[in-house]
């Protein structure tokens, strides 16, 4: 399919994320003072929802149940679930540390245009 208009620029406050679906996918869209990225928007761990998530850093988001950590830029999983211990050290057992899906984004004339396809 390629790229598919998501939303307009000030659609997404500087420093926010918002949900959108696209097909068969939910996305997070996130405006960062580096530009606009688009992630899975739910942690790979146990699927829960990122857009529940707190950014930790400019780029990072933390998960809200299990505490992984993912940088929206690339998707790296800089740290993996811990919380709560003992738990997350059981479901880690089954959930080797995996990054978060990434998506291409562009923007024109104001306009956000994400590619939702692997």
């Amino acid at each position: 399919m390629g790229f598919q208009k998501v939303c307009r620029e000030e659609d997404v406050a500087l420093g926010g994320k918002k949900r959108f679906r696209m097909e068969n996918r939910t996305i997070l869209l996130f405006h960062l003072e580096e530009g606009f990225f688009a992630t899975a928007a739910h942690c790979p761990h146990v699927m829960a929802p990122l857009q529940r998530g707190k950014m930790v850093e400019e780029c990072v988001i933390q998960c809200p149940f299990h505490r992984a950590q993912f940088d929206v830029r690339t998707g790296e999983a800089r740290k993996w679930a811990t919380f709560p211990p003992g738990i997350a050290d059981f479901l880690n057992l089954f959930r080797k540390k995996k990054n978060l899906a990434t998506y291409p984004v562009q923007v024109e004339n104001g306009e956000v245009w994400v590619n939702p396809e692997p």
